[in-house]
């Protein structure tokens, strides 16, 4: 079974968009397990014991969702520092996925993402994905864009991430994106895919498990060339890497990762 962990604030249009996207995960209703959880905040000066699951709006919307599209559901309350928690119980379920909400439109990457987006997204030893304020997945297949850097190992990991969903390779096709960083003026040189060591690995790897991959390198700027790749292919999700341990946020993300983050109108996986 694939195990997702859907932590939730008291956000319940958040929450009903974390639980869209889990609800039509691959094949979700025979092969995932879910698990809502609340966290109760320091700042609420109570535990969990102190607080029922079915008080809280934005969790039983979540769950009520899930077991309404025939997704297998636990229902949790934990307390303590909310990321920290959130890392530490999908590590004790040996979750597959991490599923947050949080991006917002307004002020600087903490308020955009939300801290306890944010925090879990640079701390967390698994793949997170951030839904955002809507999620409109198609029915069938699944496209997923596959935007890589030079790194073979997050190459990788990205394509590892597809090969593990459920019902793979027939609920998934793939482009794999190679952006050559503003080689987009009249004589730039050729934009050669297989050149891409890091992109040959993701595809290869993915055309191993027998799912389809498109091979696309293009030149431009390489965020808005991300974005508009899915845009043009009207993907269901993006798959990124890019978490790094050192430094501040931005470099922690990586600034194309941040950016694609905050503005894709579609649910982005981070790998790392």
């Amino acid at each position: 079974m694939y195990s997702v962990l859907i932590p939730v604030d008291r956000d319940e249009a958040r929450a009903s968009n974390q639980a869209s996207y889990v609800s039509q995960l691959p094949d979700a209703t025979d092969t995932v397990e879910a698990t809502v959880l609340y966290v109760v905040p320091p700042d609420e000066f109570a535990d969990a014991a102190e607080v029922a699951f079915d008080d809280i709006d934005a969790a039983v919307q979540a769950a009520n969702q899930l077991e309404a599209a025939g997704v297998s559901v636990t229902r949790m309350v934990d307390d303590g520092g909310v990321a920290q928690q959130i890392v530490r119980t999908a590590t004790e379920l040996d979750s597959d996925e991490i599923v947050v909400g949080g991006r917002k439109r307004s002020g600087v990457s903490k308020v955009l993402l939300g801290s306890t987006a944010q925090d879990v997204l640079l701390s967390a030893e698994r793949p997170v994905t951030i839904t955002g304020e809507s999620v409109v997945l198609g029915d069938g297949i699944r496209r997923v864009l596959v935007p890589v850097d030079t790194s073979e190992e997050r190459a990788r990991n990205q394509a590892k991430y597809l090969t593990s969903l459920p019902n793979i390779p027939d609920s998934v096709e793939a482009t794999v994106l190679f952006v050559f960083p503003h080689q987009d003026y009249k004589g730039a040189p050729s934009h050669d895919f297989e050149e891409v060591d890091a992109a040959v690995t993701a595809a290869e790897h993915l055309e191993a498990k027998g799912i389809s991959v498109e091979r696309v390198a293009v030149g431009g700027e390489v965020g808005r060339k991300i974005l508009d790749a899915a845009t043009d292919r009207d993907a269901d999700s993006i798959v990124i890497g890019g978490r790094k341990r050192s430094g501040i946020a931005n470099v922690l993300l990586g600034s194309t990762t941040q950016d694609i983050m905050l503005t894709a109108e579609r649910p982005v996986t981070l790998t790392g």
